[in-house]
């Protein structure tokens, strides 16, 4: 990848990793996020210090702690992408994602993106943070958001937490999974996209459980997953190789052809689930095959179903 910086404005042009090419060549969301992660970077070298120098001289740790996505078109696996990241107060970033296609500039993603400084206890120097970027420094992760309120939950004598996340009657899907090094940050915590990662796995294992998997829409009737927005906001820390807690709840159909999710993620300790991510996710297919190829499925009684859990 190459960057071209032009004050006020970073410009990184990349290409997707190939790993997101999963059907056919359109890149999955995840993958736009990832180039949204590497031009926010790329914001950081343009000004000076990059990432490795805030951690050893400065003993700071750059994190994501909010990315909100909308993608308007495709990203296909060769498509070289024009990410434009400018810089707003308080670490409050805008990224524009841009492809050249059929002769014109495409817009594929629209963004906003905030980032914070974390004091790093595993670091071992810690000179004063630079004075331009001294106001995005905070001593912990979950001091990065003070308007949001963590949605922790207490835990009962003998209740168990699929009892508190996923009570009688409710649709949520629960997902546990120990927090691997891979997904971590600084020997320390789950970076942001760790969270995308699994946003994308607990969608796909809910649509799975219910009998409406990849897979087999993509066989039966070839249709293809679409994700229209996405949104990660981390909490709190989730240290490497806790357990985190994932649990996913569809919160709407729009117009028959979309739904929205939400995604929240806990780790377990002692008396209470703390709460330590958050996302939402607009999903829906697109007809790959066919005279209405290129047009929004729409949901049949069948995905109504397994979407409600039962009730259409």
């Amino acid at each position: 990848m190459t960057s071209v910086p032009t004050a006020p404005l970073t410009v990184l042009v990349g290409r997707p990793r190939y790993e997101g090419a999963n059907i056919r060549t359109w890149i999955g969301f995840k993958h736009f996020v990832y180039l949204v992660e590497e031009a926010v970077l790329q914001w950081f070298r343009d000004r000076g210090p990059g990432a490795r120098q805030l951690f050893h001289e400065h003993g700071l740790g750059v994190e994501i702690v909010d990315c909100s996505v909308q993608l308007p078109a495709v990203l296909e696996v060769d498509d070289e992408a024009r990410v434009e990241v400018t810089g707003e107060s308080a670490g409050r970033l805008a990224v524009r994602m841009t492809v050249h296609r059929d002769g014109r500039e495409q817009v594929v993603l629209r963004g906003k993106v905030r980032v914070v400084l974390v004091t790093e206890p595993a670091a071992t120097t810690s000179a004063p943070a630079p004075a331009h970027l001294a106001e995005l420094v905070v001593p912990t992760l979950g001091a990065a958001d003070a308007v949001t309120r963590p949605d922790h939950r207490p835990l009962a004598t003998g209740q168990t937490v699929a009892d508190v996340l996923t009570p009688a009657g409710s649709n949520a899907f629960l997902w546990s999974w120990r927090a691997p090094y891979f997904y971590c940050h600084f020997s320390d915590r789950v970076q942001h996209s760790g969270y995308v990662r699994a946003l994308e796995e607990v969608v796909d294992r809910f649509l799975a459980q219910r009998g409406i998997s990849v897979g087999r829409l993509v066989r039966e009737r070839s249709w293809i997953p679409v994700v229209s927005r996405a949104r990660v906001r981390l909490v709190e820390a989730a240290l490497m190789e806790e357990e985190v807690h994932t649990v996913l709840n569809v919160t709407g159909v729009l117009r028959g052809v979309m739904f929205d999710a939400r995604m929240d993620c806990y780790v377990r300790r002692g008396d209470r689930l703390v709460h330590t991510a958050t996302a939402t996710i607009l999903h829906g297919y697109a007809i790959s095959a066919g005279p209405r190829a290129g047009e929004l499925a729409e949901f049949d009684d069948e995905v109504l179903r397994a979407l409600s859990g039962g009730a259409v």
